[in-house]
């Protein structure tokens, strides 16, 4: 097996599989399944003198599962699972007729990193790398899973001496760090399991009284990204470490898979004082906030900006129509820092305000200072009717202003 003995791999060259997996799918489909997540996709397809991975026949398979699922039912989309590098992450596009969306793997270990250490230039380098998706497909942006935090997407991208303090803040953060054997023999770290929540409690100097807002940070630069944004469960509720799980499992990913007692969260989320009521809350309101702006429609233009100061990781977001921009500012740092309103040549002939904070901006060349871990949406158009909500029922969002 590819992974583990209660994974077995199968043989899709028999016709018979083959048509057993789609009977599969129809069924999840016939039961109102929308979303259909292929797991470890890229491998899927085995071949004996290969390395098993990305292969063609892999993509002609999915190919053949986009086009099922297109004449049966439109409205389901298909998302690719594959923890690579970027690279070969975006080769699931294919030419518009494979994964509708695929897991924005980079995503997680960047920002993690960037908040840890109060900078922004990595995050900056891969968002520059990265095409805008194909109109009809969309990133899947997330920041945490079931799943540990990958590292593999990093390579190229961290230094040798960053990912290094990033894996011994992360342990001292109560992670676990597990291991992938390379071709050589030696082991390299794959994955960081911790509580995204955890992980966030302090930077590289360690732990401080940031957590909350840093965690709402991280969640909030998440859903000004092109694409689409997933929450992990235990993102939204603001989960600790579960060590007890992993004492009790043996297995390091159930530090982030804790079930929850229903009375102790009912109890945490009615005190308005708890983390778990805070974050809950923030993120609600920001969603509500959010889907209502056509400028984060999933295909809307995105480009990345260059503030003076390292803290400060900048982009702008327009809608497909044009009539809405969005300029999304976050302080990565744990220190108040300056911005110059006219480092973003915003058009003077409009009116601008926060999404967020509701503040507006009347003097286009004055300094705003940004607090620890503050998050902007700079707008020229706000939009709070609900009947500029998308219609998520099928993927027809995708192709629309």
């Amino acid at each position: 097996t590819t992974f583990s003995a209660d994974q077995v791999d199968l043989d899709y060259s028999n016709p018979d599989v083959f048509l057993e997996f789609i009977k599969i799918i129809l069924a999840y489909i016939h039961h109102g399944a929308r979303y259909i997540r292929l797991d470890a996709v890229g491998y899927l397809w085995k071949s004996l003198g290969t390395c098993c991975i990305h292969l063609p026949e892999t993509h002609a398979v999915i190919q053949a599962f986009r086009e099922l699922i297109q004449m049966i039912d439109p409205g389901v989309a298909l998302i690719t699972e594959t923890n690579v590098p970027n690279r070969e992450n975006l080769s699931y596009f294919g030419d518009r007729n494979e994964a509708h969306m695929i897991y924005n793997f980079s995503l997680p270990p960047l920002l993690l990193n960037a908040l840890m250490q109060g900078r922004a230039d990595h995050l900056k380098t891969w968002m520059m790398s990265m095409p805008p998706a194909p109109i009809g497909c969309a990133y899947f942006n997330f920041t945490a899973s079931h799943d540990g935090i990958g590292l593999r997407p990093t390579e190229g991208l961290l230094e040798d001496g960053e990912f290094a303090t990033l894996i011994e803040t992360m342990r001292s953060f109560g992670a676990k760090i597990s291991m992938r054997s390379k071709a050589d023999g030696s082991e390299s770290p794959y994955e960081i399991n911790i509580s995204l929540f955890d992980a966030l409690q302090g930077t590289a100097k360690g732990p401080d009284q940031w957590q909350i807002e840093r965690f709402i940070c991280s969640q909030t630069v998440m859903m000004s990204l092109e694409g689409i944004p997933a929450f992990y469960i235990h993102s939204l509720l603001a989960t600790p470490n579960d060590l007890d799980g992993v004492a009790n499992t043996g297995h390091n990913r159930s530090i982030n898979r804790h079930c929850w007692d229903k009375q102790r969260l009912d109890a945490l989320l009615s005190d308005p004082e708890t983390p778990q009521s805070i974050v809950l809350a923030e993120l609600s309101r920001l969603i509500q906030i959010r889907r209502q702006q056509k400028a984060f429609h999933p295909n809307a233009t995105q480009y990345t900006l260059h503030p003076e100061n390292p803290a400060i990781f900048a982009f702008w977001r327009q809608s497909i129509a044009r009539d809405q921009s969005i300029f999304s500012i976050h302080n990565l740092s744990d220190q108040p820092h300056t911005l110059r309103l006219s480092e973003l040549n915003l058009v003077n002939t409009d009116s601008w305000m926060d999404l967020i904070s509701g503040k507006r901006f009347d003097d286009l060349h004055a300094a705003y200072e940004l607090q620890p871990y503050q998050s902007v949406w700079l707008t020229n158009r706000p939009y709070y009717d609900q009947a500029s909500i998308p219609e998520h029922r099928d993927l027809q969002f995708l192709y629309e202003a």
